[in-house]
């Protein structure tokens, strides 16, 4: 860690730190929609959460020091939205997702619970409107438990 950090989350999403593999969050925001799919990774260091993740256990996990750190940077925020425009795109432009189960659905989950915890439910909502927007002009192929754990995850707005 570099600079006034409350710990490595914090440092990477203030663009400061790199992630367990030697990332800065703007090269991850770099990736294109094929590494985005791919790599399983980056989505805990850019929607971290304080419990630790079953598919990458060895990410590290939000502290309450490092929520408060997050919430106090605009540097931070500033990833945070920069990462949640980036990942809007990506499912705006893909659409394996739109199946009824897809590892995708646990990812948009992660991104909601991140959001509504250290940016705000505002940026939550506008999220899972979005995602449920695309859900909708698909066709609606997700499964219903995936989009209770949406909207749960939202803040409980309607699914």
């Amino acid at each position: 860690m570099t600079e006034a950090t409350a710990g490595p989350l914090h440092a990477f999403l203030s663009g400061v730190g790199r992630d367990g593999r030697g990332r800065l969050a703007a090269d991850v925001l770099g990736f294109p929609d094929k590494n985005l799919e791919a790599v399983h990774d980056y989505i805990q260091w850019l929607f971290p959460l304080p419990t630790r993740s079953a598919a990458q256990p060895h990410s590290p996990i939000l502290t309450p020091a490092e929520i408060a750190a997050i919430r106090a940077d605009p540097r931070a925020v500033d990833t945070l939205k920069a990462a949640t425009g980036r990942m809007l795109c990506f499912y705006r432009d893909t659409r394996w997702w739109l199946s009824s189960h897809d590892h995708n659905h646990l990812r948009i989950t992660r991104i909601l619970h991140s959001l509504r915890l250290l940016v705000g439910p505002g940026e939550a909502r506008a999220f899972h409107k979005a995602i449920l927007a695309l859900h909708a002009a698909a066709g609606a192929p997700v499964n219903p438990r995936s989009l209770h754990y949406w909207a749960e995850a939202a803040g409980g707005v309607g699914s």
